[in-house]
């Protein structure tokens, strides 16, 4: 049984410097741990509400300190002083002290924070490495080492809008952590030089720390993928595949996909979605199409599961009911897990859980809006993720969870989790 004494919070900077909340959580044994939350750019209408100040002198209205004042206290006074057994009961009298349906009142960045901390002091509290203590908390074994998925190229709104979709990323098909970061540092470094001899690019990066050049087209951004992993050496679906967050919600408007000047309909979409499989070694499809796309989601995962995870990220949120409404109309095979976007430690284990039940792929992800903290590190080994989504290999707030993953490795000697091989016979996987 554990028992808070004090939870506090301080309003600090993500990595594209705006404002976000970390809290800490001082236990009754004497043991403390502090916890960062992040944010995202790109963000499903039914994402958990993240709480803003509002003020447009301040930040351009993007200040947390309401946020911050609900957890020094709201929350605090709500928890102190209250034991609780597990996980749930916390994260429980959250959700209660809340009351609206997507955290508007507190703030599901303010409520996560405190998840987050609370989960991390009482691990300290047993004795427990972090990652240990979330598989403990979701009732599992530890199995991998989750499988990187690591942003190459970006567009959309991670970069400059210079491509519609929003990211090409590689997956080395490697057998350790140690092994796929070497070889994406490779094809890294390799896709860098292309792009300053084909775009007169200097080595500017997205949010996630992909590269973002004025691609001419879609196209353009895959088949230089495809470029750079042989220029690096590798053989395209045999060493090192594709993944694709097409992030369609962001182009979809009035019925129709904007795309490379063109104007799809749904079955143009998915028929333009299959035609890159075909030609690209591309193993998932993020957000294929827009997230209020239900009548056309069950098609495109007919269409192509049996070569592609078709994952939702804005179309699932992370929320249990439409997880379960897309389990039920066979909509989607993977789940894109950012816990920001439901509020809770338990929320986000029960989403996963679903996903889990249904024999869906889970990539653990992180955000845009990212910190030096690397819970997510510790989360995607303990509940068990096939993959893990970070970012690109720069920039601290991406590498403090890679290098994460590497202790972990190294202090488990756990595999690396296979990667989604496409069921094909063209030689691409």
């Amino acid at each position: 049984m554990s028992m808070i004494k004090q939870l506090r919070a301080l309003e600090i900077l993500d990595s594209r410097g705006r404002p976000t909340v970390q809290a800490t959580c001082v236990l009754h044994s004497g043991y403390m741990a502090t916890a960062s939350v992040p944010s995202g750019a790109s963000t499903g209408a039914a994402e958990a509400w993240e709480l803003r100040d509002g003020n447009p002198a301040r930040y351009r209205g993007l200040g947390c300190r309401r946020a911050v004042e609900n957890i020094n206290t709201t929350i605090n006074d709500a928890l102190k002083d209250r034991p609780f057994n597990h996980q749930h009961d916390l994260d429980g009298w959250l959700v209660a002290l809340d009351a609206t349906p997507n955290k508007s009142r507190l703030g599901a960045n303010a409520l996560l924070a405190v998840s987050i901390s609370t989960a991390r002091a009482v691990a300290a509290e047993r004795g427990l490495p972090l990652y240990q203590h979330f598989a403990d908390m979701a009732n599992l074994p530890l199995r991998h080492i989750p499988h990187p998925t690591i942003n190459l190229f970006s567009g959309g709104k991670h970069a400059g809008g210079q491509t519609a979709i929003q990211d090409v990323l590689i997956v080395p098909i490697a057998a350790t952590m140690d092994e796929a970061l070497a070889m994406t540092y490779a094809v890294y470094q390799t896709a860098a030089a292309l792009i300053l001899q084909k775009y007169n690019m200097r080595l500017l990066r997205a949010d996630e720390g992909g590269l973002a050049p004025d691609f001419p087209s879609t196209e353009a951004m895959l088949q230089d993928a495809v470029d750079s992993i042989q220029a690096a050496g590798y053989v395209p679906g045999q060493q090192i595949a594709l993944a694709v967050d097409v992030a369609s919600s962001q182009f979809y408007a009035d019925g129709r996909y904007q795309l490379d000047g063109r104007h799809l309909t749904s079955a143009e979409m998915i028929a333009q979605l299959m035609d890159w499989t075909q030609r690209y070694p591309v193993i998932s499809l993020e957000d294929g199409l827009a997230e209020e796309d239900w009548a056309n989601w069950s098609a495109l995962r007919t269409r192509l599961t049996d070569k592609t995870l078709i994952m939702g990220d804005d179309f699932l949120c992370t929320n249990p009911t439409r997880i379960r409404r897309a389990i039920a109309s066979e909509a989607a095979n993977a789940l894109l897990l950012k816990v920001n976007q439901i509020g809770t430690l338990t929320e986000a284990n029960e989403a996963a859980s679903l996903a889990r039940q249904a024999g869906w792929h889970i990539t653990v992800s992180a955000r845009s809006g990212e910190t030096e903290d690397n819970w997510l590190a510790d989360l995607a080994v303990g509940w068990g993720g096939d993959h893990i989504k970070i970012g690109s290999i720069t920039q601290s707030e991406r590498l403090a969870k890679y290098n994460r993953l590497l202790a972990i490795e190294a202090d488990t000697h756990l595999p690396l989790a296979s990667y989604a091989k496409r069921q094909t016979d063209d030689g691409v996987g």
